[in-house]
């Protein structure tokens, strides 16, 4: 089985996972933020160290070009390797219903075709990092979309810089009480119980749709904060979009149906 070195990069982040028997096993994982590019270089070079002895592909997969393209230029150096970009030379290993023209983020499809891989069965996906995002695959293993918003920080983010009076704040939990007793317990309980209500909405709509409650998995940087407690959240899932890394490099996948949409 080929062993993968798997690279997501984020908007703020950059995601390494290293896997020595194709999918069936993470053995290592780590997040580094994308300010520490010269780190980000040699975390990855000692994850293909350590997979010196196998056949390895490393696969990279981004939201955030403009970073990616410098970020593979010196990994591809550093391991003297040639780099496989999924979207480019690998697509990721779900099928979709989207209008043709649409450019969904190669983090949604990935997110998707994992939970499918795992559970065969129609669920939703939620991504709560830099955006929210909440997305629907059927049973047929098809990404349908869903809908994308702010997340946690960058809407606290925008709460500071478009008003005069509200302050700079990080996102933590807020206090569990039902009131907001000052300006920042009042934003974070703001931002808190709207991502929530908003996740929430989205699958209770999500399920009309499909005539019961699918399965619900997250993932993100935020997820366990926000969501891991949650009755309508399933499971939290931190490294997902890797394993839909590791799953589009092992099937080797072509989409069929983009021809008929």
């Amino acid at each position: 089985m080929t062993a993968i070195l798997a690279i997501s990069v984020g908007n703020t982040r950059t995601h390494i996972g290293r896997f020595s028997d194709g999918i069936q096993e993470l053995d290592a994982s780590e997040h580094i933020a994308n300010d520490q590019r010269d780190t980000i270089v040699e975390r990855v070079a000692h994850h293909w160290e350590q997979l010196a002895d196998a056949e390895g592909v490393v696969a990279l997969a981004s939201v955030n070009d403009t970073f990616a393209r410098v970020l593979e230029a010196r990994i591809g150096g550093r391991l003297g390797v040639e780099i496989s970009r999924i979207g480019r030379d690998i697509l990721p290993a779900i099928s979709t219903r989207l209008d043709p023209t649409s450019k969904t983020g190669i983090d949604r499809l990935l997110c998707g075709a994992a939970a499918f891989s795992t559970l065969k069965q129609a669920c939703v996906v939620i991504d709560a990092g830099t955006a929210i995002t909440v997305d629907f695959v059927d049973g047929e293993g098809t990404f349908h979309g869903g809908v994308i918003a702010p997340g946690a920080q960058m809407q606290l983010n925008a709460l500071h810089a478009h008003t005069d009076a509200l302050p700079a704040l990080k996102f933590a939990l807020p206090e569990n009480e039902p009131f907001g007793k000052n300006t920042e317990q009042a934003m974070l309980q703001g931002v808190f119980f709207g991502i929530r209500g908003l996740v929430q909405r989205m699958i209770e709509r999500y399920a009309d749709t499909l005539g019961t409650f699918p399965i619900v998995v997250a993932t993100g940087g935020d997820a366990a904060l926000i969501l891991e407690n949650e009755d309508f959240v399933d499971r939290v899932v931190p490294d997902l979009i890797l394993m839909g890394i590791a799953i589009s490099v092992v099937t080797g996948f072509v989409d069929e149906s983009a021809d008929d949409q």
